[in-house]
Protein backbone atom coordinates (compact mmCIF):
# COMPACT_ATOMS: atom_id res chain seq x y z
CA UNK A 1 0.00 0.00 0.00
CA UNK A 2 1.20 3.66 -0.65
CA UNK A 3 2.58 5.15 2.15
CA UNK A 4 0.13 8.35 2.50
CA UNK A 5 3.05 10.18 3.56
CA UNK A 6 4.43 10.73 0.22
CA UNK A 7 3.18 13.80 -1.33
CA UNK A 8 2.92 14.78 -5.34
CA UNK A 9 6.01 17.55 -4.32
CA UNK A 10 8.10 14.41 -2.83
CA UNK A 11 7.83 12.97 -6.41
CA UNK A 12 8.16 16.14 -8.63
CA UNK A 13 11.41 17.46 -6.84
CA UNK A 14 12.73 14.07 -6.60
CA UNK A 15 12.50 13.75 -10.35
CA UNK A 16 13.47 16.93 -11.38
CA UNK A 17 16.46 16.63 -9.39
CA UNK A 18 17.44 13.40 -10.80
CA UNK A 19 17.13 14.86 -14.02
CA UNK A 20 19.29 17.67 -13.27
CA UNK A 21 21.70 16.73 -11.10
CA UNK A 22 22.07 19.43 -8.94
CA UNK A 23 19.91 20.63 -5.95
CA UNK A 24 20.32 24.09 -7.18
CA UNK A 25 18.70 23.92 -11.15
CA UNK A 26 15.86 21.78 -9.65
CA UNK A 27 15.11 24.61 -7.31
CA UNK A 28 15.22 26.66 -10.13
CA UNK A 29 13.28 25.13 -12.56
CA UNK A 30 10.37 24.30 -9.75
CA UNK A 31 10.74 28.02 -8.58
CA UNK A 32 11.91 27.00 -4.67
CA UNK A 33 14.32 28.03 -2.78
CA UNK A 34 17.24 25.50 -2.32
CA UNK A 35 16.69 24.40 1.35
CA UNK A 36 13.00 23.93 0.66
CA UNK A 37 13.53 21.00 -2.13
CA UNK A 38 16.46 19.81 -0.10
CA UNK A 39 14.20 19.46 2.80
CA UNK A 40 11.56 17.94 0.47
CA UNK A 41 14.35 15.03 -0.31
CA UNK A 42 15.41 14.21 2.98
CA UNK A 43 11.53 13.53 3.87
CA UNK A 44 11.16 11.29 1.32
CA UNK A 45 14.12 9.78 1.82
CA UNK A 46 13.10 9.37 5.64
CA UNK A 47 9.84 8.10 4.16
CA UNK A 48 11.35 5.62 1.82
CA UNK A 49 14.08 4.65 4.88
CA UNK A 50 16.98 4.46 2.37
CA UNK A 51 19.18 7.01 0.83
CA UNK A 52 18.25 7.80 -2.50
CA UNK A 53 21.14 10.43 -3.87
CA UNK A 54 24.30 11.19 -2.61
CA UNK A 55 25.72 14.59 -2.63
CA UNK A 56 28.82 15.87 -3.30
CA UNK A 57 30.55 18.86 -5.27
CA UNK A 58 30.31 17.50 -8.54
CA UNK A 59 26.95 17.45 -8.06
CA UNK A 60 24.04 15.07 -7.35
CA UNK A 61 23.96 10.76 -7.92
CA UNK A 62 21.84 8.40 -7.33
CA UNK A 63 22.19 5.60 -5.35
CA UNK A 64 20.89 1.68 -6.33
CA UNK A 65 17.90 2.26 -4.63
CA UNK A 66 17.28 5.88 -6.25
CA UNK A 67 17.61 4.28 -9.61
CA UNK A 68 14.85 1.57 -8.44
CA UNK A 69 12.85 4.60 -6.99
CA UNK A 70 13.58 7.01 -10.33
CA UNK A 71 11.67 4.48 -12.50
CA UNK A 72 8.39 4.22 -10.94
CA UNK A 73 8.43 7.82 -10.30
CA UNK A 74 8.63 8.60 -13.97
CA UNK A 75 6.13 5.99 -14.51
CA UNK A 76 3.72 7.83 -12.07
CA UNK A 77 4.19 11.44 -13.21
CA UNK A 78 3.54 10.13 -16.76
CA UNK A 79 0.24 8.52 -15.88
CA UNK A 80 -0.51 11.34 -14.03
CA UNK A 81 0.22 13.50 -16.97
CA UNK A 82 -1.70 11.50 -19.33
CA UNK A 83 -4.63 11.17 -17.65
CA UNK A 84 -4.55 15.47 -16.99
CA UNK A 85 -4.64 15.43 -20.71
CA UNK A 86 -7.75 13.07 -20.69
CA UNK A 87 -9.46 15.39 -18.57
CA UNK A 88 -8.41 18.49 -20.64
CA UNK A 89 -9.83 17.07 -23.87
CA UNK A 90 -13.09 15.58 -22.11
CA UNK A 91 -13.61 19.29 -21.17
CA UNK A 92 -12.86 20.87 -24.38
CA UNK A 93 -15.46 18.07 -26.16
CA UNK A 94 -12.53 16.76 -28.51
CA UNK A 95 -12.92 14.08 -30.77
CA UNK A 96 -10.42 11.70 -30.24
CA UNK A 97 -10.69 8.55 -32.71
CA UNK A 98 -9.89 5.43 -31.76
CA UNK A 99 -9.76 2.60 -35.11
CA UNK A 100 -10.18 -1.25 -33.69
CA UNK A 101 -9.90 -4.04 -36.12
CA UNK A 102 -12.10 -6.66 -35.21
CA UNK A 103 -12.40 -10.39 -35.56
CA UNK A 104 -16.17 -11.65 -37.20
CA UNK A 105 -17.31 -13.54 -33.76
CA UNK A 106 -15.69 -10.81 -31.69
CA UNK A 107 -17.82 -7.91 -33.72
CA UNK A 108 -21.02 -10.26 -33.35
CA UNK A 109 -20.20 -11.54 -29.77
CA UNK A 110 -19.13 -8.86 -26.87
CA UNK A 111 -17.91 -5.76 -29.88
CA UNK A 112 -21.58 -4.54 -29.22
CA UNK A 113 -21.29 -4.18 -25.62
CA UNK A 114 -17.43 -3.02 -25.60
CA UNK A 115 -19.21 -0.10 -27.84
CA UNK A 116 -21.73 0.86 -25.82
CA UNK A 117 -19.38 0.66 -22.48
CA UNK A 118 -17.01 2.41 -23.56
CA UNK A 119 -19.05 5.29 -25.38
CA UNK A 120 -20.22 5.65 -21.05
CA UNK A 121 -16.45 6.28 -20.29
CA UNK A 122 -15.44 8.31 -23.51
CA UNK A 123 -18.36 10.06 -24.59
CA UNK A 124 -16.70 12.40 -26.97
CA UNK A 125 -14.52 9.60 -28.37
CA UNK A 126 -14.96 8.76 -31.97
CA UNK A 127 -15.19 4.85 -32.32
CA UNK A 128 -14.10 3.28 -35.72
CA UNK A 129 -14.54 -0.50 -36.32
CA UNK A 130 -13.36 -2.14 -39.08
CA UNK A 131 -14.05 -5.88 -39.68
CA UNK A 132 -11.55 -8.24 -41.22
CA UNK A 133 -9.65 -11.37 -41.57
CA UNK A 134 -7.00 -12.03 -39.47
CA UNK A 135 -3.59 -11.69 -41.79
CA UNK A 136 -5.22 -8.39 -43.12
CA UNK A 137 -6.31 -7.02 -39.55
CA UNK A 138 -2.72 -7.57 -38.05
CA UNK A 139 -1.38 -5.73 -41.15
CA UNK A 140 -2.68 -2.90 -40.66
CA UNK A 141 -1.85 -2.68 -36.64
CA UNK A 142 1.49 -3.35 -37.48
CA UNK A 143 1.40 -0.34 -40.01
CA UNK A 144 -0.24 1.97 -37.19
CA UNK A 145 -3.65 2.17 -39.45
CA UNK A 146 -5.45 0.72 -36.32
CA UNK A 147 -5.30 1.45 -32.80
CA UNK A 148 -6.00 -2.07 -31.63
CA UNK A 149 -7.33 -5.52 -32.68
CA UNK A 150 -9.48 -7.80 -30.97
CA UNK A 151 -9.35 -11.81 -32.90
CA UNK A 152 -7.93 -14.61 -32.52
CA UNK A 153 -4.58 -15.70 -31.85
CA UNK A 154 -2.67 -16.55 -34.92
CA UNK A 155 0.24 -18.19 -35.87
CA UNK A 156 3.69 -17.39 -34.33
CA UNK A 157 5.20 -16.37 -37.52
CA UNK A 158 2.00 -14.03 -37.79
CA UNK A 159 2.23 -12.59 -34.54
CA UNK A 160 5.45 -11.43 -34.34
CA UNK A 161 5.74 -7.60 -33.33
CA UNK A 162 2.38 -7.55 -31.82
CA UNK A 163 1.15 -7.51 -27.70
CA UNK A 164 -1.50 -10.86 -27.47
CA UNK A 165 -3.84 -10.31 -23.94
CA UNK A 166 -6.25 -12.78 -23.86
CA UNK A 167 -9.98 -12.09 -23.12
CA UNK A 168 -11.72 -15.18 -23.56
CA UNK A 169 -11.38 -18.60 -25.87
CA UNK A 170 -13.71 -19.76 -28.39
CA UNK A 171 -14.36 -23.15 -30.77
CA UNK A 172 -14.85 -23.48 -34.24
CA UNK A 173 -18.16 -25.55 -35.31
CA UNK A 174 -19.98 -26.48 -38.09
CA UNK A 175 -23.46 -25.31 -38.64
CA UNK A 176 -26.38 -25.93 -41.00
CA UNK A 177 -30.03 -25.28 -41.26
CA UNK A 178 -32.86 -26.22 -39.26
CA UNK A 179 -33.77 -29.97 -41.08
CA UNK A 180 -30.13 -30.28 -43.02
CA UNK A 181 -29.90 -34.11 -43.82
CA UNK A 182 -26.91 -34.04 -42.04
CA UNK A 183 -28.72 -33.44 -39.05
CA UNK A 184 -30.43 -37.28 -39.47
CA UNK A 185 -26.66 -39.29 -39.92
CA UNK A 186 -24.06 -36.47 -38.25
CA UNK A 187 -20.98 -38.34 -40.43
CA UNK A 188 -18.21 -35.90 -40.77
CA UNK A 189 -17.36 -38.22 -43.88
CA UNK A 190 -20.07 -36.87 -45.19
CA UNK A 191 -18.69 -33.61 -45.43
CA UNK A 192 -17.38 -33.69 -48.75
CA UNK A 193 -20.95 -34.44 -50.78
CA UNK A 194 -21.91 -30.76 -49.41
CA UNK A 195 -21.01 -27.14 -50.12
CA UNK A 196 -18.83 -26.06 -47.35
CA UNK A 197 -18.56 -22.11 -46.42
CA UNK A 198 -14.59 -22.29 -45.66
CA UNK A 199 -12.61 -19.80 -43.91
CA UNK A 200 -10.05 -18.01 -46.67
CA UNK A 201 -6.40 -17.93 -46.85
CA UNK A 202 -4.98 -15.44 -43.62
CA UNK A 203 -7.95 -16.91 -41.39
CA UNK A 204 -6.84 -17.65 -38.03
CA UNK A 205 -9.12 -20.52 -37.81
CA UNK A 206 -8.00 -22.17 -41.08
CA UNK A 207 -5.03 -23.87 -39.96
CA UNK A 208 -7.16 -25.24 -36.72
CA UNK A 209 -9.66 -26.22 -39.41
CA UNK A 210 -7.08 -27.94 -41.76
CA UNK A 211 -5.79 -29.99 -38.98
CA UNK A 212 -9.02 -30.87 -37.32
CA UNK A 213 -10.18 -32.28 -40.61
CA UNK A 214 -7.00 -34.18 -41.68
CA UNK A 215 -7.07 -35.76 -37.92
CA UNK A 216 -10.31 -37.22 -39.08
CA UNK A 217 -10.00 -38.26 -42.36
CA UNK A 218 -11.37 -35.90 -44.17
CA UNK A 219 -9.98 -35.29 -47.67
CA UNK A 220 -10.42 -32.43 -50.37
CA UNK A 221 -13.56 -30.08 -50.10
CA UNK A 222 -14.61 -30.07 -53.80
CA UNK A 223 -17.21 -27.33 -53.39
CA UNK A 224 -15.94 -24.82 -51.50
CA UNK A 225 -16.81 -21.48 -51.08
CA UNK A 226 -14.59 -18.97 -48.57
CA UNK A 227 -15.18 -15.85 -47.17
CA UNK A 228 -15.25 -14.40 -44.17
CA UNK A 229 -18.63 -12.49 -44.50
CA UNK A 230 -20.92 -13.67 -41.67
CA UNK A 231 -23.78 -11.50 -43.31
CA UNK A 232 -23.65 -13.27 -46.22
CA UNK A 233 -23.22 -17.08 -44.74
CA UNK A 234 -26.54 -15.77 -42.25
CA UNK A 235 -28.44 -15.70 -45.45
CA UNK A 236 -26.94 -17.99 -47.46
CA UNK A 237 -26.83 -21.04 -45.32
CA UNK A 238 -30.57 -21.35 -44.52
CA UNK A 239 -31.72 -21.18 -48.14
CA UNK A 240 -29.25 -23.80 -48.80
CA UNK A 241 -27.63 -27.38 -47.93
CA UNK A 242 -23.90 -25.61 -47.07
CA UNK A 243 -22.38 -26.44 -44.15
CA UNK A 244 -20.89 -23.28 -42.69
CA UNK A 245 -17.35 -23.81 -40.66
CA UNK A 246 -17.16 -20.94 -38.64
CA UNK A 247 -15.93 -19.53 -34.52
CA UNK A 248 -18.71 -19.95 -32.30
CA UNK A 249 -18.81 -16.37 -31.14
CA UNK A 250 -20.20 -15.30 -34.94
CA UNK A 251 -23.29 -17.55 -34.96
CA UNK A 252 -24.41 -17.70 -31.08
CA UNK A 253 -27.43 -15.81 -31.23
CA UNK A 254 -28.36 -17.89 -34.40
CA UNK A 255 -27.92 -20.74 -32.97
CA UNK A 256 -29.74 -19.98 -29.68
CA UNK A 257 -32.63 -18.73 -31.68
CA UNK A 258 -32.67 -21.74 -33.78
CA UNK A 259 -31.89 -20.09 -37.18
CA UNK A 260 -29.16 -22.28 -37.62
CA UNK A 261 -27.84 -26.01 -36.01
CA UNK A 262 -24.82 -27.01 -34.88
CA UNK A 263 -23.41 -30.52 -36.30
CA UNK A 264 -22.73 -32.86 -33.45
CA UNK A 265 -19.23 -32.93 -34.18
CA UNK A 266 -16.35 -32.89 -31.53
CA UNK A 267 -14.30 -29.76 -32.44
CA UNK A 268 -12.84 -29.29 -28.65
CA UNK A 269 -9.42 -29.16 -30.34
CA UNK A 270 -9.92 -26.11 -32.32
CA UNK A 271 -10.74 -24.20 -29.08
CA UNK A 272 -8.48 -21.24 -29.18
CA UNK A 273 -7.51 -17.85 -27.12
CA UNK A 274 -9.52 -14.39 -28.32
CA UNK A 275 -7.69 -11.13 -27.09
CA UNK A 276 -6.71 -7.89 -27.27
CA UNK A 277 -3.63 -7.08 -29.79
CA UNK A 278 -1.76 -3.92 -29.52
CA UNK A 279 2.24 -2.66 -30.93
CA UNK A 280 4.38 -2.84 -27.89
CA UNK A 281 5.95 0.28 -29.02
CA UNK A 282 2.93 1.70 -28.79
CA UNK A 283 2.38 5.20 -26.61
CA UNK A 284 -0.60 3.82 -24.36
CA UNK A 285 -2.75 7.28 -24.30
CA UNK A 286 -6.13 7.25 -22.13
CA UNK A 287 -8.33 6.43 -24.95
CA UNK A 288 -6.72 3.57 -25.26
CA UNK A 289 -6.73 2.34 -21.49
CA UNK A 290 -10.75 3.48 -21.96
CA UNK A 291 -11.48 0.79 -24.14
CA UNK A 292 -9.35 -1.35 -22.33
CA UNK A 293 -11.60 -0.87 -18.98
CA UNK A 294 -14.70 -1.09 -21.08
CA UNK A 295 -13.50 -5.01 -22.44
CA UNK A 296 -13.31 -5.63 -18.55
CA UNK A 297 -16.54 -4.69 -17.51
CA UNK A 298 -18.44 -6.35 -19.99
CA UNK A 299 -15.95 -9.61 -19.64
CA UNK A 300 -16.45 -9.10 -15.95
CA UNK A 301 -20.54 -8.85 -16.40
CA UNK A 302 -20.41 -12.25 -19.24
CA UNK A 303 -18.55 -14.21 -16.31
CA UNK A 304 -16.03 -15.05 -18.79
Amino acid sequence: MLDRRIKFRHIQCFVEIARARSLKQAAEKLFLTQPAISKTLKELEAIAGASLMTRSRSGVALTKEGEVFLHFAQMSLASLQQGLEGVEREARAEKVRLIIGALPSVAARILPDVAAEFTKLAPHAMLEIIPGPHGYMVDQLKSGAMDMVIGRLGQPGTMQGVSFTQIYTETVVFVVRPGHPMLARPDILELSKYQVIYPPPGSAILPLVEDFLIAHGVGEIPNRLETVSGAFARVYVPRTDAVWVISDGVVGNELAAGRLVKLPFDTRTTRGPVGLMTRPDMEKAPVHQLFNLAVTNVMDRMGD
